[in-house]
């Protein structure tokens, strides 16, 4: 055989050991990008029409499904300090409002929820909900509806970045996050906490 024909035919024979190998890089290196597929996991923040915070809330996974709290409250002049649901029908009846579990039952489908409820404080009444989670991760839709979703409304909420849980009440942490309770910032008031360090002193 030719010299030229050889190095042909040992250069078709790497290039066939070669594609395989490329095509196996390929699908290990797209893996990892398709786990990593955002979720609802985290904490969001609600605005009304002004751009003015209204609340956090903070999104956990529980035995396959998908739970919501409330996880920080911007209370309004006016307003009581500590409010509690009064018209909640369930368990959470007379519970805090802070803390207090909002969205129930979601079921994941990729970016897309399903199969859940949440409550109106206000009054106590459950909707039915499902939720979707935009492909960079970075808003949460969310729809509240009786009977049909087309009758539904939704809302838009904004993630925070995770350093953001350090600002939670611990009681929040503790309940829904325990493994974090120390990473969040301690509710004792500036006052309080400038006359125990006088009496320290």
């Amino acid at each position: 055989m030719p010299l030229n024909q050889t190095w042909v035919f040992a250069l078709r024979s790497q290039l066939k050991l070669l594609f395989p190998a490329a095509l196996a890089a390929c699908v290990i290196a797209i893996t990892p990008l398709q786990a990593a597929e955002p979720t609802a996991s985290g904490l969001w923040q609600k605005q009304d029409e002004a751009g003015k915070t209204v609340g956090w809330f903070l999104f956990v996974e529980r035995n396959g499904s998908y739970e919501g709290a409330i996880a920080k409250l911007f209370m309004r002049p006016g307003e009581p300090a500590n409010p509690t649901c009064v018209y909640c029908p369930d368990d959470r009846r007379n519970a805090p409002l802070l803390g207090l579990s909002l969205v129930r039952g979601m079921k994941r489908q990729g970016l897309h929820y399903e199969g859940g409820n949440i409550i109106d404080p206000r009054d106590g009444k459950i909707y039915s909900a499902m939720m979707t989670v935009s492909p960079d991760g970075k808003r949460l839709t969310l729809r509240g509806y009786l009977g049909i979703p087309l009758l539904g409304m939704d809302e838009v909420w904004n993630r925070l970045p995770d350093s953001t849980i350090a600002q939670l009440d611990r009681s929040v942490v503790a309940k829904y996050l325990p493994g974090q309770v120390s990473t969040a910032a301690s509710k004792q008031p500036d006052s309080a906490k400038a006359k125990a360090t006088a009496l320290a002193h």
